[in-house]
C-alpha cells in the first residue's frame, strides 16, 4: 500500500529568492541549533559578494522541513567547479531530523553535482551517507567560554600569552568598533596585507560588505589603531551566544605593537558586553602557526570531520594551501606589491570559497 501523501518525503531545490521559503529554512536552522553557515542569509551574502550562486536542498514531509543542505556553487577557471556547504565558511553540511533525510539529501546532492558539471560536493560537517569520503585530522576548531569581567578574561589567558596582551595594552593603541564604510576600509587594508604576507589572495571587499549588510548588528569590525593608522582588524559574527572572529589580521607593524593580541582580548571583552558567553576562535590547519597561537591562548583543539563525494571519472578540486603543488605560487604571491595583489587577488579568491 502506498504511503499517505502527507508522509511522502520530497527533496527539492530551495527557492532562496522567496522570502517565505528563506524564513522557513532560517527557522529550521535555528530549531536545529545550526551554525551561522547553515543560514540562507550566509548563502545569499556570499552570492552578492562573490557572484557564486546560492543553492540549497530542502527535504520535506507533509510540507514540513525535515532536512536542509545549504550549498554554494563555486566555479573557478583555475580550480574547477564544486558544490560547497557552505561557501567561504568553515562549517555547514547537512541538518536533519533523522538518517532518512541524510540519505535523501546526499542522493539529491550527487545528482545536482553531475547535472551542474561540478566535480565534487564538499561538506564542512561530519554528517553524510556512509559511502561518502571522510576527511579528518586536517583541521581543528577552538572555542571556550568567556570570563565574567575584563580582568578575569585577562587572567584566563595563559601566562606567556597574557604577557603579550599586557604589552599590547601598554602600547599607544586605540580601538574602534563599527560597521560603516570607514571601518570596512580599515579592515580591508589590514586583512589584505595580512593574507598577502601569507601568500594568499584576498577575498573581494564586496564579500565583507555583503556580510555586514546581511547580518546587521550580529556583525561588526574591531580595529586597532596606532597614531591614527589601522594596524590590525577583525570582522566578527555573533551567533547563538558566541562571537566568531572570522576574517582578521594585521600587517608587519602589528607584530611589534602586539596589536593582534590586543585585538583579540578587546574583542573578548566587547563580546561579553554584547551578551555573548562563548568565544569561537575558529578553524585552523592542524599544526599550523594559527593552530599553535590559539593553543597558547588556552584553547583546546576540537578535531573537525568533513565529508566529500566526487563524481565518477572526475578529480576532486584541490585548494589546500599546504599542498606541494601550490607552494611555489604561494611564495611568489608573498612578493607581490600589495596594490597588485589586491587588484588580482579577489578574482582568484572568489573561486576558492
Amino acid at each position: 500500500m502506498n504511503a499517505p501523501l502527507a508522509m511522502t518525503r520530497t527533496v527539492r531545490l530551495a527557492d532562496l529568492s522567496d522570502a517565505v521559503e528563506a524564513t522557513r529554512i532560517e527557522e529550521f536552522v535555528a530549531d536545529q541549533r545550526g551554525s551561522i553557515f547553515h543560514r540562507p542569509a550566509w548563502l545569499k551574502a556570499v552570492e552578492r559578494g562573490t557572484g557564486q550562486q546560492a543553492l540549497g536542498l530542502v527535504s520535506e514531509q507533509g510540507g514540513v522541513v525535515q532536512g536542509w543542505l545549504p550549498l554554494t556553487d563555486i566555479h573557478s577557471p583555475l580550480f574547477g567547479r564544486a558544490l560547497v556547504s557552505s561557501g567561504f565558511s568553515v562549517g555547514g553540511g547537512i541538518l536533519s531530523k533523522d538518517e532518512g533525510q541524510v540519505a535523501a539529501l546526499c542522493r539529491a546532492a550527487e545528482e545536482l553535482t553531475v547535472r551542474r558539471g561540478a566535480s565534487t560536493v564538499e561538506l564542512r560537517g561530519p554528517i553524510a551517507a556512509s559511502e561518502w569520503a571522510i576527511i579528518e585530522d586536517r583541521h581543528a576548531n577552538f572555542a571556550s567560554d568567556l570570563a565574567s569581567d575584563d580582568e578575569a578574561q585577562l587572567l584566563a589567558i595563559p601566562r606567556k600569552a597574557r604577557a603579550e596582551v599586557r604589552k599590547g595594552l601598554a602600547n599607544d593603541l586605540a580601538v574602534t568598533v563599527g560597521r560603516g564604510p570607514e571601518d570596512l576600509a580599515h579592515h580591508f587594508a589590514c586583512f589584505s596585507e595580512s593574507v598577502r604576507n601569507l601568500g594568499t589572495p584576498v577575498f573581494p571587499k564586496s564579500l565583507f560588505s555583503a556580510m555586514l549588510d546581511a547580518f546587521g548588528e550580529d556583525s561588526d569590525i574591531l580595529t586597532v589603531h596606532h597614531h591614527g593608522k589601522p594596524v590590525s582588524s577583525v570582522l566578527s559574527f555573533y551567533h547563538d551566544g558566541a562571537v566568531m572572529p572570522f576574517w582578521g589580521g594585521g600587517g608587519l607593524e602589528a607584530r611589534g605593537l602586539r596589536a593582534n593580541e590586543r585585538m583579540y582580548y578587546e574583542l573578548m571583552c566587547h563580546a561579553r558586553r554584547k551578551g555573548m558567553t562563548k568565544f569561537d576562535f575558529g578553524r585552523s590547519k592542524t599544526g599550523s602557526g594559527p593552530y599553535h597561537f590559539k593553543k597558547n591562548w588556552g584553547f583546546e583543539p576540537e578535531p573537525l570531520v568533513y565529508r566529500t563525494w566526487t563524481a565518477p571519472c572526475a578529480a576532486a578540486r584541490n585548494i589546500d594551501p599546504t599542498d606541494d603543488g601550490h607552494s611555489a605560487k604561494i611564495e611568489l604571491w608573498k612578493k607581490l606589491p600589495l596594490p597588485l595583489a589586491n587588484a588580482i587577488g579577489p578574482w582568484i579568491a572568489r573561486g576558492l570559497g
